[in-house]
């Protein structure tokens, strides 16, 4: 029996060695076939890099350290390279990539030479004699300024000359060229930080370049012009290519202003040059990156020049030879933006695999674009246009194929049936939804890598853009093959120009006009509220700081009101961008106050883009040549404005009621300012605001002997044009706890005076006075109130005493 029994252990434990011998052979040959299928992948060492450069720039960006740190950390650094470089690692080649772009970042943005002589300035204007050197395209207003970057060589200031290598932005009335070296004798100023919600941070984005100063320069005699033909001489060539290509392209299109904007922008890249109301259309739709020269443009480019090199029987590698530096100049000639730059690299690397007989990978080489783009310049991380362009075209490269195949398997065939069985018009259905698939997946991968970056800085989401982009992108595949076919044949055959440029007016007015329809159609697109705690408010109140303007915006659940809206100046580059990123995309209401230009100036815009909005308008006659224009033009639009006056009431929402207290029916004054709406806001339960405009002591008495009630628990006014307002009589009736007043320093009656301030502190008023505090966002909640500046941040609450 023992005996069976240690047969019987002796034949399970066999079994269960041989059990385990399977088990590790099985194991090992999964490790085999994984090591196998990593082998046989694809390498593309530019990922890890370009994730490490990623982590290095954000990491010195959250932790800056000063330079004497960083001189002892680069010594340590350049030991581990070498040590590296003798006995490699992936691990500690990624580690040292990291920190060698953290150090780098640190290195470019600390101590740099704009923020040493920025420094020295100090953060008052000063007067300043400057030469330098224009290394930007100017860029030309309306006005007759132009706007531009200067390199200095030298300041003079307070007679002391010195040599400086600082970059300032300049606007001078003049007409400076790339290259040109100037000498302006104007006012340098810190540039100024935002002061409204949604309104684009200038002063951030120029930082970021190491410019942090901007050159005032009054009149045009002050610049006087050195000499031509300096800055980099590429770049220079470049600018007088661009010119030349830009005459070719409009030549024969001279009575279609629209369409030469359109084709110099979607050709060359030149946005600035297309005005806003063709450009918002594209923005909403989602094809505003035809106006961004990118892969499309560069692809076509390449396309192209590969057909003339093999027309010409040339070799792969010297056509890549041929190919790489025109699409690098081409990138230059369109003013070298990151999209332009990528897309160049990425093709060059493609290009480049023939030289080594490598295939290239589309990841790798997207990849080694950020890399290169980095080392260039580390702050491009930071930029929208970096941004934008490798998310989405990381989107589409590791998204577009899978959607394709998922949505391709729908129709697909039957796989047991032999192609050649396909024929008719089954085969042409198959073969144009195979299109349309691919089409769908590429513009649904780039949508998905677009949206948070969309979402995050213009507020924007576009869901028309999936069916726009397969309808649109088409036809400017074909107007940018005619317009390289026009450049082509412009030095040798100038009506042959005239007839592709022909060809493409009616390309481009089918574009325009398609983008247009489009951009009407309902829910295509809409604005989303900038991200943000949620709160459960009666209403928001936000006074937007517009200088010597006004446009106040009332928010009351769904219900959105403008008590004026700003001149059109301050309402395309303010109150419409703060309209956005407020997620306004319908305003139940517009109240005008008085015909002041910058008040209502920018009425006319405001309707085209909310053409539904009730109106409420002044009726007191007046001098205001714009204030009768909107007037006409309420009448061409059938718009009836309410016509209200003293004692009218009207509902902003369930909790909010707004009453008129001025100017009463039939009164006229021949000056504006007095006879401006005042009205006093009541929010449940016991809460009121009073809105003065631009009221002056007239109309405060004129309150006062009609007894009206201006008792209030905040106080909302501009400054009259005789520069009193605001008196102890009105102040005592008033009693109000914090006032809201514009000032500005010029001219000197829209500036409040220190006597006045002196007055309500001595009142123990409250004064954000928006020279100082910007915008002021007021919350009110079932239990108080609060009022908050959008520049200090300072805060002031009902609770406080």
């Amino acid at each position: 029996m023992a005996l069976e029994g240690s047969r019987a252990d002796g034949a399970s434990g066999k079994v269960r060695d041989e059990g385990d011998c399977g088990l590790a052979l099985l194991t090992l040959d999964k490790r085999k076939a994984q090591q196998m299928k990593s082998l046989s992948a694809p390498r593309q060492p530019f990922v890890g890099l370009a994730l490490m450069a990623v982590t290095g720039i954000i990491a010195a960006e959250t932790f800056p350290h000063p330079s004497v740190t960083l001189t002892a950390a680069a010594i340590i650094l350049a030991a581990c390279i070498i040590a590296v470089a003798c006995w490699p690692r992936l691990a500690a080649t990624y580690a040292i990539i990291g920190a060698g772009f953290f150090l780098l970042h640190n290195f470019r943005t600390g101590n740099t030479e704009g923020q040493q002589l920025a420094d020295e300035l100090g953060s008052r204007p000063r007067v300043v004699t400057a030469i330098g050197c224009v290394i930007s395209e100017p860029k030309i207003a309306p006005s007759g300024f132009a706007t531009f970057l200067l390199r200095l060589k030298s300041i003079e200031l307070e007679g002391r000359k010195q040599s400086a290598r600082a970059v300032w932005q300049v606007r001078w009335k003049g007409a400076p060229e790339f290259g040109d070296e100037l000498k302006f004798f104007g006012t340098a100023e810190p540039i100024p930080p935002p002061r409204n919600p949604g309104e684009f941070d200038m002063r951030s984005y120029l930082v970021r370049r190491d410019v942090r100063r901007m050159l005032f320069v009054r009149y045009p005699e002050n610049g006087t012009l050195i000499r031509h033909g300096g800055g980099n001489p590429i770049m220079r060539a470049a600018q007088k290519s661009r010119t030349w290509m830009q005459n070719a392209l409009c030549r024969g299109l001279e009575d279609a202003p629209e369409v030469q904007n359109f084709l110099s922008g979607i050709v060359l890249g030149l946005r600035h040059q297309t005005p806003e109301d063709i450009e918002e259309p594209f923005q909403q739709t989602g094809t505003l990156h035809l106006f961004a020269v990118a892969g499309l443009h560069v692809g076509i480019v390449a396309a192209l020049l590969w057909m003339l090199a093999t027309v010409a029987r040339l070799s792969r590698k010297s056509t890549a030879a041929l190919i790489i530096p025109l699409l690098l100049f081409y990138a230059a000639v369109t003013g070298l933006h990151v999209s332009s730059v990528r897309a160049a690299v990425m093709s060059s690397i493609l290009l480049g695999g023939f030289f080594f007989d490598r295939k290239g990978f589309v990841l790798n080489s997207l990849a080694a674009a950020a890399f290169f783009l980095l080392c260039w310049d580390t702050n491009e991380l930071f930029s929208t246009g970096f941004q934008l362009s490798f998310a989405v075209v990381g989107a589409i490269i590791l998204l577009a194929d899978p959607l394709s195949t998922f949505l391709q398997h729908w129709s697909a065939p039957d796989p047991f049936l032999p192609r050649t069985l396909v024929r008719g018009p089954r085969r042409w259905i198959h073969t144009s939804f195979d299109w349309l698939c691919r089409g769908s997946s590429v513009s649904l991968a780039a949508w998905a890598g677009s949206l948070p970056l969309i979402l995050w800085y213009f507020h924007l989401v576009t869901p028309i853009s999936l069916f726009a982009n397969l309808v649109v992108v088409p036809i400017a595949f074909f107007v940018l093959a005619i317009a390289l076919l026009s450049l082509l044949s412009a030095p040798l055959l100038p009506w042959l120009t005239v007839i592709f440029n022909n060809a493409n007016w009616a390309l481009a007015t089918l574009v325009i006009g398609i983008v247009h329809l489009f951009a009407q159609i309902p829910g295509g697109h809409f604005y989303v509220e900038h991200p943000h705690w949620p709160e459960k408010l009666i209403a928001k109140i936000t006074v937007l700081d517009l200088g010597a303007g006004a446009a106040v915006h009332l928010q009351m659940g769904s219900a959105n009101w403008l008590f004026d809206c700003g001149n059109e100046r301050s309402y395309e580059r303010v109150v419409r961008e703060y309209l956005h990123w407020a997620g306004v995309n319908g305003l139940s209401g517009l109240l005008l106050t008085h015909g002041d230009a910058l008040h209502l100036g920018g009425t006319t815009q405001l309707l085209d883009d909310f053409p539904r909005v009730r109106v409420v308008d002044n009726p007191a006659p007046d001098r205001s040549t714009i204030h009768r224009r909107l007037q006409r033009l309420f009448r061409e639009h059938g718009i009836k404005p309410d016509v209200l006056t003293a004692g009218d009431s009207f509902r902003l929402s369930r909790d909010v009621t707004a009453r008129i207290l001025f100017p009463p029916r039939s009164f006229s004054s021949p000056v504006a300012d007095d006879q401006a709406y005042v009205i006093r806001l009541l929010v449940e339960p016991a809460r009121s605001i009073l809105f003065m405009s631009d009221s002056g002591i007239q109309t405060e008495d004129a309150l006062l002997a009609s007894h009206s009630n201006v008792r209030s628990d905040v106080m909302i006014k501009g400054q009259h044009h005789s520069g009193h307002s605001g008196s102890e009589a009105f102040l005592d009736a008033a009693r109000p706890r914090l006032i809201i007043a514009t000032s500005r320093d010029f001219p000197d009656h829209e500036r409040i005076s220190d006597n006045w301030a002196d007055e309500l502190q001595k009142r123990g008023i409250r004064l954000f006075r928006q020279d100082k505090t910007g915008a002021v966002t007021l919350r009110f909640h079932r239990d108080g109130w609060e009022a908050q500046s959008y520049v200090t941040g300072e805060t002031f609450r009902s609770a406080n005493q």
